[in-house]
């Protein structure tokens, strides 16, 4: 609004009138005068004395011209020395953080395509079990699951995920009954223990209607690796609950099958977050664009949404 303003004020002095002014922009008159009434009463300042034929600038008014014009004439030069760059080429650093399982699947690999089409940009990819505070730790993209309650930061979804509930064949062939969620107090369910919790908790939603349920699970197999856990499933010992992203693979070879088909795990997408501000680094936009692209056909879609 500050940098309309300025524009619309460089016009003004520059036409010499309000008649020329509104006859420039293509306004009326009255249009052209509440306008500049407008900019007065917010700078608190008589920036012109005018009648319909001549504008006399105050001494507020030549400082606002003056000065203004130069921050123009910058951001002018900004921008055009940005295009350059852009048509040279990405530069400058691009630090991303990830947790340990989908970053190293997922955003490892697609940051190293990502560097060897734009040479110019230094990156760093630091992995962790917990997404970290981007502006803590100086981070310019976070991976993270879910939309952030920070209202400080924008998130873009990269991946649509949902967690599934599944088994071998060989655990499907001897396990106990299973129509509802609340039939897995008598399985084992190979759990991923990242934190003290003597319960995790699995949280389903019923596929026909607004039912929701919420099953604490407890097994003889624990780790709090991602990969473990389904390695462990894979070989028989239970039932799991995961996400798309991670087991779609072995769902489609028949390595493993989805249960409680009325039932399915909640939400899980994949958001790629950084810091709002008034403009955002090609690099940064044109990596998250590149994830979003990608990602769409690494990874197969959701079964019903």
């Amino acid at each position: 609004m500050m940098l309309d303003d300025l524009a619309f004020f460089q016009q003004l002095a520059r036409a010499g009138s309000l008649t020329a002014t509104a006859r420039e922009l293509g306004l009326s008159l009255s249009a052209v005068s509440k306008r500049l009434k407008q900019l007065e009463a917010r700078l608190g300042v008589t920036l012109a004395a005018r009648t319909t034929r001549r504008l006399t600038l105050t001494a507020e008014g030549e400082r606002y011209l003056t000065q203004g014009g130069l921050i123009l004439e910058e951001l002018q030069t900004l921008e055009s020395a940005l295009s350059d760059t852009a048509s040279q080429g990405l530069t400058g650093r691009l630090r991303v953080n990830a947790t340990f399982g989908f970053g190293r699947r997922h955003i490892a690999p697609l940051l190293s395509r990502f560097c060897a089409e734009h040479p110019a940009v230094e990156s760093w990819l630091e992995l962790t079990n917990f997404p970290l505070n981007l502006s803590d730790h100086g981070f310019d993209v976070g991976i993270r699951i879910g939309e952030p309650p920070d209202s400080r930061l924008v998130a873009k979804r990269i991946l649509p995920n949902r967690r599934v509930l599944c088994a071998s064949p060989s655990y499907m062939a001897k396990m106990p009954a299973l129509n509802v969620p609340s039939d897995l107090a008598q399985h084992s369910c190979l759990v991923i223990r990242e934190n003290d919790s003597d319960f995790p908790l699995w949280r389903f939603e019923h596929r026909h209607s607004t039912q929701r349920q919420a099953v604490k699970v407890s097994g003889q197999l624990a780790s709090n690796d991602g990969e473990v856990i389904t390695r462990l499933a894979l070989d028989g010992h239970g039932v799991m609950l995961r996400s798309w992203w991670d087991v779609n693979e072995h769902l489609a070879s028949g390595a493993l099958h989805t249960l409680l088909p009325d039932w399915q795990g909640v939400r899980a997408d994949f958001y790629a977050v950084f810091e709002h501000r008034r403009h955002i680094p090609t690099r940064i936009s044109a990596f998250i664009d590149f994830l979003q692209r990608e990602m769409a056909g690494r990874v197969p879609a959701l079964p019903n949404g």
